[in-house]
């Protein structure tokens, strides 16, 4: 892996000194505009009368605890199923992520928390900053390989306050309902590093071609990766739900919703396959599809069936992309989707958006009784109908679907920079670009021995 000395001295510098000057700016506006919320200050906690039971941290915490699992090893493992860049993908996803939760907290931060000049932070921040993270990792999948960890901060940077505003839009203004991020996660995730890649096109991928495949051992460690988000997808979505009996009925369709995408994510790969044999790629990551489909309409009355239907059709979804889909967004669209994300977050994402439009339509109050004032209040005040919030979830979507194409698009732009590091079209899929291999130099000694011999 031989580098010119200019280019290897670029590349020494250019990453810490990202990392120093986001950190350090991110300090600085810590310290000026952040401060503990009611639930975490020593001084206000201790006004009025109340139980220390009554902290939002023993409601909200264990579901922290699985979303931020999800996040750092979900997510990480479930892309080193590329068979020489295990290091970066679980590298780069942890880098990215320590970034974005921090530059999320002050973005969400001023659009969502801001009282008397500061930015009140706790637990539910803390969620919405993982949160974000998330939808920075669906891009991240989409190009990975193809991109330096330089390239994937400034990405992170740009993508975390577009997320923040699109979630804004959609939260605050429109005010429809998305507790697990079918259009503000997935969705927006998934088309803006969809958009991105495009941008960023290599016609000669090719000659990395030989590592962009799997191998035994890394199929295996994806599955751990797998598993974990199966595990913990229904605290995902439950997560900011309402407490009482909206954060149960969301959990309950998601773990519903996930078991029926994992049976017709099986049923369709050997449908689909040669000689009736399941692809390791489909189960990876169709099987996840349910918990993405449900994620707008989760915490509304979907019903249990509701919840098997639409992860069954998710799942279904999702296995037909990776068969039939992916190649034709490469070969004619030229959108190189490395993990495949607009199978598991965007078709899924945007069945979701439409699935969650349709149960908004539907929603009345004999069904909600008491209940639709936690789900839906502006229904249950009067102030819209159902079919009008059906509207407005579907508008939502074009909203999400627009951040997304034009935050994606800038991000292409910026990421093309000349000055900023990245792999050649050779080098791809390759963790020796930037990061100390065991083995390295042995191999590099034998393939030099091998040439010399040749010659």
């Amino acid at each position: 892996m031989a580098w010119s000395p200019r280019r290897s001295a670029g590349r020494r510098l250019q990453l810490p000194l990202l990392c120093l000057l986001l950190q350090g700016a991110t300090a600085i506006l810590f310290a000026v505009f952040v401060r503990y919320n009611r639930e975490t200050d020593a001084a206000l906690w201790h006004w009025g009368n109340h139980s220390n039971a009554d902290n939002e941290f023993y409601f909200r915490y264990p579901s922290f605890q699985d979303v931020h699992a999800m996040i750092f090893v979900g997510f990480g493992f479930l892309m080193v199923f590329l068979q020489r860049y295990g290091f970066s993908s679980v590298g780069f996803t942890f880098l990215l992520a320590a970034f974005a939760l921090q530059w999320s907290t002050l973005i969400q931060g001023f659009f969502h928390s801001f009282r008397g000049g500061y930015i009140l932070v706790g637990m539910e921040s803390m969620i919405n900053a993982d949160f974000s993270a998330a939808a920075v990792l669906i891009s991240f999948g989409a190009i990975l390989g193809k991109t330096g960890p330089v390239q994937l901060l400034l990405m992170a940077l740009l993508e975390v306050v577009l997320f923040g505003l699109n979630e804004f839009v959609l939260l605050s203004l429109l005010e429809v309902k998305d507790a697990g991020g079918s259009m503000t996660i997935h969705t927006f995730g998934a088309y803006f590093g969809l958009i991105l890649s495009r941008v960023l096109y290599r016609p000669h991928l090719e000659k990395s071609k030989h590592r962009q495949g799997s191998t035994y051992h890394s199929d295996l460690f994806a599955m751990i990766g797998t598993i974990f988000l199966w595990i913990f997808w229904p605290s995902f979505n439950s997560a900011p739900t309402a407490l009482g009996d909206g954060q149960p009925r969301t959990a309950l369709n998601t773990y519903y919703s996930l078991a029926a995408s994992t049976l017709s994510t099986f049923a369709l790969s050997a449908l689909v396959g040669g000689d009736g044999r399941l692809d390791m790629v489909h189960v990876q990551n169709a099987a996840l599809a349910g918990g993405v489909v449900v994620g707008t309409s989760a915490e509304m009355m979907l019903t249990p069936f509701g919840a098997l239907a639409a992860g069954f059709l998710a799942g279904a979804i999702s296995t037909l992309g990776y068969k039939f889909v992916t190649p034709i967004l490469e070969s004619k669209l030229k959108v190189q989707d490395t993990c495949g994300v607009h199978n598991l977050h965007g078709m899924p994402g945007v069945l979701g958006a439409l699935l969650g439009s349709l149960v908004a339509g539907l929603a009345t109050s004999e069904a909600y009784g008491d209940g639709l004032e936690s789900v839906f209040p502006l229904i249950a005040e009067g102030q819209r109908s159902a079919t009008s919030q059906a509207m407005h979830q579907l508008f939502g979507l074009f909203v999400t679907l627009i951040f997304a194409s034009v935050g994606g698009g800038l991000g292409g732009l910026l990421l093309r920079l000349p000055i900023l590091d990245s792999p050649p079209d050779s080098q791809c899929y390759e963790d020796q670009i930037y990061w100390e291999v065991p083995g390295e130099h042995e191999h590099l000694a034998q393939g030099s021995q091998e040439t010399e011999t040749q010659a």
